[in-house]
């Protein structure tokens, strides 16, 4: 089994465009199972079709709730809050929006009428596409511990690439550098990053390909719309190669990507400039998989 983690510094530079096309292009020779490691913002499915198989809660961290019954109301648990969620009074009540779950007020409660409840902060996926099974999933709004459910999300997939035999992994990651990033990339076997020609563009670049130097996680890069900007591209060129990072393709500017999207479909099940240097990404992407 090898692991393809496809990720970027930052959004909108084609990441899920690319991951849909080497998706399609991978399930011609291989046995795939996909990710969608973006869990603030899953869209890989758009070009996939899934269909959904199962469908799961995910619990995140912890709010305090009060048994107004046994509560004294002496106003413990407000002194003690520093995220002024707890309202005092005769009746005291906790406001779940503003509870960070520090659990401060459980603690220092005299009557015990405090528990910690774990909160349902979003939900994950199973799903079937034509290309091979899809795990993803949704964090709700204003909810954290995304990296814990990027994690999740990727050892389902990984589990279930393991029980199939499947010979790839193929995870669409979420964008940044943050925690949701790290453990996406966590047992990659590589990391492609996809980047643009623009000033934001090259220097997040830098930025993903520290984080991954950091993780000893084995890195190339992918210019997409290369065409826009020729200078930024030859400053990202010049960049990959100082660091002895490969590039492994230039993508140029194609309306047909577009036209693709709106279809909800891979732009490699059609012809064009963009379809076939996918097509070349897609052939040394794997001899990088296999000498790996």
């Amino acid at each position: 089994m090898k692991q393809l983690v496809i990720l970027s510094g930052k959004g909108g530079t084609g990441k899920t465009t690319v991951a849909a096309a080497l998706a399609h292009l991978a399930a011609q020779t291989h046995s795939v199972v996909l990710a969608d490691a973006d869990v603030d913002a899953a869209n890989l499915g758009l070009m996939l079709a899934p269909v959904t198989q199962e469908m799961h809660d995910f619990t995140g961290g912890k709010v305090a709730e009060i048994d107004p019954v046994v509560c004294s109301a002496c106003g413990r648990c407000a002194e003690v809050c520093r995220f002024d969620a707890v309202r005092a009074g005769t009746v005291t009540t906790v406001d779940p929006l503003a509870c960070e779950g520090c659990a401060a007020c459980y603690y220092e409660c005299p009557v015990e009428a405090i528990t910690m409840t774990p909160q349902r902060a979003g939900q994950w996926f199973v799903a079937d596409t034509r290309y091979g099974p899809l795990y993803h999933a949704h964090l709700f709004a204003g909810q954290e511990n995304s990296g814990k459910l990027v994690t999740l999300v990727k050892q389902m997939a990984r589990l279930r690439t393991l029980d199939d035999q499947a010979e790839l992994l193929l995870v669409d990651g979420p964008p940044g550098i943050g925690c949701p990033v790290i453990a996406a990339l966590a047992g990659a076997d590589l990391v492609l990053i996809v980047t643009e020609p623009t000033i934001s563009g090259a220097h997040d670049l830098v930025r993903i390909l520290g984080v991954a130097a950091h993780f000893q996680a084995r890195a190339a890069v992918l210019l997409n719309k290369t065409d826009l900007n020729p200078a930024q591209a030859e400053t990202i060129a010049a960049t990959c190669a100082e660091r002895d990072i490969p590039l492994v393709g230039t993508l140029p500017y194609d309306p047909a990507v577009t036209e693709s999207m709106v279809r909800g479909e891979p732009v490699t099940m059609g012809d064009g400039a963009v379809a076939a240097a996918l097509r070349e990404v897609w052939a040394v992407l794997q001899a990088h998989l296999q000498n790996g």
